[in-house]
């Protein structure tokens, strides 16, 4: 801390330095004429018509290069570039502004482009302006050439640090950008796949007075003038489903949803999900529909079908496997499942190490088996489907079985990423369910469903045949982007309060 404090104050010297001189250290604005990417794919235009360039940006190096000349590297959101300062050419006023910057200073740079004699494309600065002078010094990474390839030392690599503070990360690691970059060229490819076929983008509730559409648990909230608990929502499929009753015919909303769960590498409380829902199909109208619209994606996105993941690889095209959710169990454990006791299958729980809660209804130690033993295995896009009718209260009962229900859940790369049914329509068989819920959730079930009598009344008034999704952006970010954790992903993740010792491991 103290050495952080010494630097600092360093800076706040340099700061009243500039305030003496008469400069205002941080500007309103600055006009720029290009990005630095555009200078250098413009460079032989721009050098041979002498036509003064203005960019923006945070000086990363300064290198000395007699008392009357530095360069500099500048970056901006699309790259670097080098200035040349020279004390002759910017005035003795400009150029102790200059000497009063730091590493990290946002600088505004007018000049002509030129390239030096090793051959880099340079700015000549002809005019230049502070436009935000920093008070903390940065964690710089240092580039080094060996045997012509970049080798970079004294990285800001400590994930927690980078999670904590991603304002430092996206400085000075610049690569981190192109993730969210492709996050967002994601959502835009699906949601204009949604569009181009009509479904309408809506939003609805993150405030609710009963939590709904999802198996788990909520956060708690109190809304004082109307003196009475909200819930964050943990999904929003119960209200988008009461547009369907509404007379749309296709809805989706891409949402914050709120989870009070435990946090890891493929879990985050606050997270992203589209949900999806459309009339008059069901769930095998909604897997085409998938595949057509990951594999979509991956080739705007990507430019390939093909998603690369830890050392794995998975081909988008369709068509994707298929298979039962009892059958997956079986071909990778060698028990059937199907028509045993809930006594049995704990016996085959323990025998297959898998740690299950004794209350836990039959459907749910089944999913656990699976989720422990199989799910990890599935790399190739693969639709698990037919789940049991006790952990799926939202889904129609399985046409010829109902002891299942028409359930897929869709599994990338040992990952799941979205979970469908044919909504389950019937308002009397739907009560029946939340009730179920209701006593599973009086038994311990901690993420059991509760009863929303409004979502029923809105059943009576009619819900065509309906299908929906939900696929987490998240997850499916990760696998896009070949990243490990979630907080890889989330441009700000939750995370636990740690001591105040910031400033010394920076």
């Amino acid at each position: 801390m103290e050495a952080i404090q010494q630097l600092r104050n360093i800076r706040l010297e340099k700061l009243r330095k500039l305030k003496e001189l008469g400069i205002n250290p941080y500007s309103y604005n600055f006009d720029r004429s290009h990005l630095t990417r555009e200078i250098v794919e413009n460079f032989s235009s721009l050098e041979k018509n002498e036509k003064q360039v203005s960019v923006a940006g945070r000086i990363m190096a300064i290198r000395e290069s007699g008392k009357k000349a530095a360069f500099a590297d500048l970056q901006d959101s699309s790259g670097k570039i080098q200035i040349y300062f020279r004390m002759d050419k910017l005035g003795e006023k400009k150029y102790e502004i200059f000497k009063l910057a730091d590493i990290g200073d946002i600088f505004g740079i007018k000049g002509v482009v030129f390239k030096t004699r090793t051959g880099e494309i340079t700015i000549f600065a002809e005019d230049i302006e502070i436009l935000a002078k920093t008070l903390r010094p940065l964690p710089v990474v240092k580039e080094k050439k060996v045997d012509g390839k970049s080798v970079f030392y004294d990285q800001f690599s400590d994930t927690d640090l980078r999670y904590r503070m991603r304002y430092v990360d996206l400085i000075v690691n610049p690569a981190v950008k192109n993730v969210f970059i492709k996050r967002s060229k994601i959502i835009e490819s699906m949601r204009k796949f949604l569009t181009d076929r009509g479904y309408l983008e809506v939003e609805t509730p993150i405030l609710q007075p009963i939590y709904g559409g999802a198996s788990a648990r909520p956060f708690v909230t109190y809304h004082n003038a109307l003196d009475m608990k909200l819930y964050l929502r943990i999904a929003n499929e119960l209200y988008l489903k009461r547009l369907i009753v509404g007379g749309f015919d296709g809805v989706f909303e891409f949402s914050k949803d709120f989870r009070n769960e435990g946090m890891d590498r493929m879990h985050n409380p606050e997270f992203t999900q589209m949900e999806l829902y459309i009339a008059y199909h069901d769930y095998e109208f909604m897997m085409k529909l998938v595949e057509e619209m990951m594999y979509r994606i991956a080739i705007e996105v990507n430019n390939s079908p093909i998603l690369k993941f830890q050392g794995m690889e998975a081909d988008l095209t369709p068509p994707w496997k298929r298979i039962s959710l009892y059958d997956a169990i079986k071909d990778e454990t060698g028990y059937e499942l199907m028509n045993k006791t809930k006594e049995e299958i704990i016996e085959i729980s323990e025998k297959l190490d898998v740690s299950i809660e004794k209350f836990w209804a039959k459907g749910k130690i089944v999913e656990e088996i699976f989720s422990e033993c199989v799910e990890h295995k599935i790399i190739q896009p693969t639709f698990i489907t037919d789940f049991p009718i006790e952990i799926s209260p939202l889904a129609k009962k399985k046409r010829g079985n109902p002891q299942l229900t028409e359930r897929f859940e869709q599994y990338i790369l040992g990952k799941e990423v979205a979970n469908a049914f044919s909504e389950l329509n019937d308002p009397i068989d739907q009560k029946e369910r939340f009730l179920d819920q209701m006593e599973q959730l009086k038994a311990g079930d901690e993420e059991a469903q509760v009863l929303d009598e409004d979502y029923i009344m809105a059943l009576e008034y009619g819900l065509p045949p309906t299908t929906g999704i939900g696929i987490g952006i998240d997850r499916l970010t990760m696998l896009f982007t070949d990243s490990p954790s979630i907080r890889d992903v989330i441009l700000f993740p939750h995370m636990r309060p740690i001591k105040k010792e910031t400033d010394d491991q920076l």
